[in-house]
């Protein structure tokens, strides 16, 4: 489903896949859409029509899908163990393959110019590739295998989560730069536009705010009823959404109290329709 991003009001529905769908994302100017689902298949979509504009198959299970920065490709990852490059401007051109794991990818996504890939598996390490030569360039070993990577919205620093800790990355030089430690399992987790604080959710259905220069919890939020598995920073950093096992899609307010989208400030206090602050 396609919903907007300040209110949570449902669009449209991207209607096509015959199987359970893992991975859906945006490009850039919020043109198209792309998913990956369990028929063997990514997608392609037109996101102002709904309308399907290309398939992409597979020999198995697409559990991620993530447009390059400039969207003229694609990058896929599935249980064959593999990651795809597709040529969104070449239809009839085969992929280019990035090939190594002997475990299943759980993360997956480009740098900001384009030139890398970052991915992490379950073998307990995240690697980084290059795309002008489609090999692997430095692998990192981690105590725990990958539940989420996600960057920053100016691309300079990647946010890894694996088992409590959430730990934060120098893009250029693939260097840990901090990490901090959860309550719990942590499944995702995302970092302000402002770098000043990261959100997270995992094991214990709570939404957690740390503080980003020495990761201090500042709040935590209890709303679903299930584990959370994906956690996200809106571009202007006044609301994250997360989405949990529950069913649900939940929006929270970053600063509780400001008149913004469907949330409106009432004597000091603060008002929600159909969303979570």
């Amino acid at each position: 489903m396609l919903r907007q991003g300040d209110t949570g009001d449902w669009i449209g529905t991207f209607e096509g896949h015959k199987g359970a769908v893992w991975s859906a994302t945006l490009n850039k100017d919020a043109t198209k859409a792309a998913t990956g689902a369990a028929d063997f298949s990514a997608k392609v979509w037109n996101a102002l029509s709904g309308d399907e504009e290309l398939t992409l198959p597979h020999k198995h299970i697409v559990k991620i899908v993530d447009f390059s920065p400039n969207g003229h490709q694609l990058l896929t990852a599935s249980n064959e163990k593999l990651m795809r490059i597709f040529d969104l401007q070449n239809e009839n051109a085969e992929p280019d393959l990035l090939k190594g794991y002997t475990v299943n990818i759980r993360a997956a996504l480009w740098s900001k110019d384009s030139k890398f890939v970052f991915s992490g598996g379950e073998d307990k390490a995240m690697r980084l590739w290059d795309t002008r030569t489609m090999s692997e360039v430095k692998k990192v070993d981690l105590p725990n295998s990958v539940s989420s990577m996600v960057l920053s919205k100016d691309g300079s620093v990647l946010v890894v989560s694996y088992a409590k800790t959430i730990s934060f990355w120098d893009t250029e030089r693939m260097e840990n730069m901090k990490s901090f430690e959860a309550p719990t399992d942590i499944f995702s987790a995302s970092l302000h536009p402002t770098k000043s604080c990261f959100v997270a959710g995992g094991d214990d259905f709570k939404l957690y705010k740390f503080d980003y220069t020495d990761g201090k919890e500042l709040e935590s939020y209890k709303g679903h009823f299930g584990p959370v598995h994906c956690v996200r920073y809106s571009p202007d950093g006044e609301l994250y959404a997360s989405g949990s096992e529950d069913g649900t899609l939940r929006l929270w307010q970053h600063t509780v109290g400001k008149t913004y989208g469907l949330w409106r400030a009432v004597n000091n206090g603060i008002t929600s329709e159909g969303t979570n602050s």
